[in-house]
């Protein structure tokens, strides 16, 4: 069962990472569409490229077995962030939500050890 939790979790993974490694590239290649995104959400268009570094630095971590905890919590930050931002202009916030929910259901089919800190149990 380990081995079969662990190709999970990366697959469970990979969907997440693709949507935020997509999502990065959009922002430090800064198409118009991009641009003008960023000023309805009520963010100068100098903000783009920090954004897209930020968000492309918390993938890495995730990715890095050693270092997934602290992407996913830093990943669980800048999708909130991303949440919040969609909730307060009136738009769908979705996808945020469940590129963080796949986050954390993909590590810890991955990472035993965060199975073993968070069980979950049957019954009472």
């Amino acid at each position: 069962m380990p081995k079969l939790f662990t190709w999970t979790g990366w697959i469970l993974s990979a969907l997440p990472v693709a949507i935020l490694l997509l999502s990065a590239a959009m922002k430090l290649v800064r198409p118009p569409s991009v641009v003008r995104g960023f000023e309805h959400f009520g963010y100068p268009a100098g903000v783009v490229v920090g954004i897209g570094v930020a968000e492309l630095a918390c993938t890495a971590l995730y990715l890095i077995p050693r270092t997934a905890v602290l992407g996913a919590i830093l990943l669980t930050g800048y999708l909130g962030g991303a949440t919040a931002t969609c909730l307060r202009v009136g738009d769908a916030y979705a996808m945020p939500v469940v590129c963080g929910v796949l986050v954390w259901a993909g590590l810890s089919l991955r990472e035993r050890r965060l199975r073993e800190l968070l069980p979950l149990r049957r019954g009472p």
